[in-house]
């Protein structure tokens, strides 16, 4: 339900494009329903593992569904019970792992299920069945894949060698937890993928275009890869912001300062963001220890190398306290993303 403040009569009909995929994105378009903001979401489609996976090795040319069922289910005001449904996973049992076959349901997400179920229905257009998803679930906004083509994400390490599948990407840290090769550069096969044409309408007609948060590898430069995306994003007129990690992940961005972080984007944006958000919250002895058993740190914020890359830096207390983990407050973003205490 959208709030009555000042804050929200102040942005009402402001134009939101949400760049990003996981659960930073979720977070965030959590929160940005309750106000009146026009919101849309666009997804990466770079997901190469879980019940995604599964539907694409069963399904010739099925793209993955992951990230957009997770940011559908984020906007939608349908009550509770559609979101559960959405999000309820089976069990898996020993005949359903993909070692076996993987015939059944076991391990699928039912939202995933579902919206090809919707696809089919709709002589298999993702974009329809995104669209009866929305009316279902009755989404504050929409939901938009970065591109219709099946594309995989690689990424380079300076050791020579190389690594595709966004999830041996995202996983590789946790399975490896000896010294890695850093990522040189990661690259998007085919290098050419079109861009959805909805996503670009909704860029150039933007007003303000927030990058993250989310995995830097994984869920944000995969989106960035997309040609025809980058270029929309440097030449909209909207304010574009990127919001920072709270920590490093071992594997990915090891060693890496809040100034690195913005250098990637930068790098495959091809321009510079106009404000960059980042933490400066304390992190609990336990939560220090937890991610320091991943070897993950807290990003350092190097104060004068990002001022000297971006004209508005917001350095503000963004932890959602009392957390376990390390995440952004969804109140405290909206609040910064928009210069305002008053959401």
């Amino acid at each position: 339900m959208e709030r009555n403040n000042r804050g929200g009569d102040k942005f009402a009909g402001r134009r939101i494009v949400t760049i990003g995929g996981g659960s930073g994105t979720f977070s965030l378009l959590s929160h940005l329903k309750k106000y009146p903001f026009n919101i849309t979401a666009i997804v990466t489609m770079s997901d190469s593992g879980g019940s995604s996976r599964k539907l694409m090795d069963e399904f010739r040319r099925q793209l993955p569904l992951g990230d957009l069922r997770m940011s559908l289910v984020a906007l939608a005001r349908n009550g509770a019970l559609w979101r559960e449904v959405f999000m309820h996973r089976f069990e898996r049992t020993d005949t359903s792992s993909s070692e076996q076959g993987g015939g059944g349901v076991g391990g699928h997400s039912l939202g995933n299920l579902i919206l090809k179920g919707l696809q089919d229905i709709n002589n298999d257009d993702l974009l329809l069945a995104i669209e009866d998803a929305q009316e279902l679930l009755g989404t504050a906004g929409n939901v938009l894949p970065v591109t219709l083509a099946q594309t995989t994400i690689c990424a380079d390490l300076e050791d020579g060698t190389s690594i595709c599948g966004e999830t041996d990407i995202d996983t590789r840290g946790k399975k490896h937890p000896e010294a890695l090769s850093p990522i040189k550069r990661l690259r998007l096969m085919p290098e050419d993928a079109p861009a959805c044409a909805q996503a670009i309408r909704a860029i150039r007609r933007a007003d303000t275009i927030v990058i993250g948060p989310g995995d830097l590898f994984t869920s944000l430069i995969p989106n960035l890869l997309v040609p025809e995306i980058a270029r929309a994003v440097r030449e909209s007129d909207a304010e574009k912001v990127y919001i920072c990690n709270l920590m490093t992940k071992h594997g990915e961005t090891d060693g890496y300062k809040a100034s690195d972080f913005v250098n990637e984007i930068h790098h495959y944006l091809g321009a510079r963001v106009d404000r960059v958000l980042v933490n400066d919250s304390s992190f609990p002895v336990d939560v220090l220890k937890t991610y320091h058993n991943e070897q993950s740190e807290p990003v350092e914020i190097d104060t004068a190398r990002l001022a000297r890359l971006v004209p508005n830096l917001v350095v503000e207390q963004l932890r959602l306290e009392g957390d376990s983990l390390a995440r952004h407050d969804p109140e405290r973003v909206v609040r910064a993303l928009f210069h305002t205490e008053d959401f």
